[in-house]
């Protein structure tokens, strides 16, 4: 009986973790089906279209999916209108008047899609309704109007889809994003401080550095797809930016404690400000933590008192060093990483309390 709950618990605590994923997957699997009913249904000469466009525009959030649809709409529109114009014009029945005309119409859309990625499909549809008739054989202006219907019911299945079935919100892809930094930060910062007092693995620093990276333009991209969302009747107004803001800005003050532990503190400061050091790595930790737990649950941010106090006491002792003289022995280059550290822990805890307030704001939106 233990092994099976172990078991279930394994299985239930995976598919949380790959629900965006899953949920991707059963998306597309259902745009597919519906979106080939629908083009029996409509007596679609090549469905095959219809389907590709469908699952090519189911995307991870809704969000995403509207921007993808309307590029793909209006690319599409463009290519069959002018490609469509070509073919009727310009004869064609041989295959050097096929090069010809062909070359002529993918030069100019090719050149619109490389200026604007809206365009981007033009130069695909263009193709396609000078091609496509050799093998449903129909003319340019079918051929045109055919690649439009398919587009047009391939992307309006795929919004449906997004919206319908298990939808991904990019506002809360967001959030889960910008938790996933958090989460990341509650790793790196004890790790970054403890070089201070020993010495650093470039490494493990690098890796963690890369991972913060890559987790903040994840919540930064799926914030840009969030922006289509903000309709009336869809979803109420949310905006990241001042999430997205405070983590940039505790990004920077990781940068800067990286630099001042570049080389541990020098023995003299190690004594004297290793217990508030070590006190401030825990509540800072814990707190970031706290925080990425509370904005995956939509709760009320942690209390940042208990951290403003940690660093309030560091402060207090970098201080006292100093009117003690305990600088005056060194280079130039350790006073500068003591009192670079100073300056990057006391702008941790202006962030930490905008933090608090991005975390809060975050729990109002469902």
């Amino acid at each position: 009986m233990s092994s099976l709950t172990t078991e279930w618990t394994s299985l239930r605590t995976q598919v949380l973790e790959y629900r965006s994923q899953i949920g991707l997957s059963l998306r597309v699997t259902v745009a597919a089906v519906v979106s080939y009913v629908l083009a029996q249904l409509l007596h679609i000469p090549l469905p095959l279209w219809t389907v590709l466009t469908a699952v090519i525009l189911t995307q991870v959030s809704f969000g995403k999916s509207v921007k993808a649809t309307f590029d793909y709409l209006v690319g599409t529109l463009c290519g069959a209108i002018y490609a469509g114009a070509l073919a009727a014009l310009l004869p064609h029945e041989s295959q050097f008047g096929l090069v010809v005309v062909l070359a002529i119409a993918v030069a100019p859309l090719a050149l619109i899609g490389a200026i604007n990625p809206t365009f981007s499909a033009a130069t695909f549809t263009g193709v396609l309704v000078l091609l496509i008739p050799s093998i449903t054989h129909v003319g340019p202006v079918e051929s045109a109007l055919y690649r439009v219907i398919e587009v047009a019911i391939g992307g309006l299945t795929a919004l449906a889809i997004s919206l319908l079935v298990l939808p991904a919100r990019a506002n809360t892809l967001t959030i889960q994003a910008a938790a996933q930094v958090l989460a990341l930060m509650a790793r790196y910062l004890p790790d970054l401080l403890s070089c201070l007092m020993h010495g650093r693995d470039e490494a493990a620093i690098v890796r963690l550095q890369d991972a913060i990276g890559k987790a903040s333009a994840l919540s930064d991209a799926t914030a840009a797809e969030a922006k289509h969302e903000r309709i009336n009747f869809l979803a109420p107004e949310f905006s990241a930016a001042p999430l997205l803001r405070t983590l940039q800005r505790l990004r920077h003050d990781f940068v800067i404690v990286a630099r001042a532990a570049s080389v541990p503190l020098p023995e003299a400061f190690q004594t004297r400000l290793g217990p508030q050091l070590t006190r401030v790595s825990k509540m800072a930790g814990d707190y970031l933590r706290q925080s990425a737990d509370a904005l995956s649950a939509r709760r009320n941010a942690p209390p940042v008192a208990p951290v403003n106090t940690a660093l309030d006491d560091f402060a207090t002792a970098v201080t006292e060093a100093r009117r003690e003289g305990l600088t005056l022995p060194l280079p130039v280059d350790d006073v500068e990483r003591v009192f670079a550290l100073a300056f990057a822990l006391d702008q941790l805890r202006g962030n930490f309390r905008d933090l608090e307030r991005a975390v809060s704001e975050a729990a109002k939106w469902r």
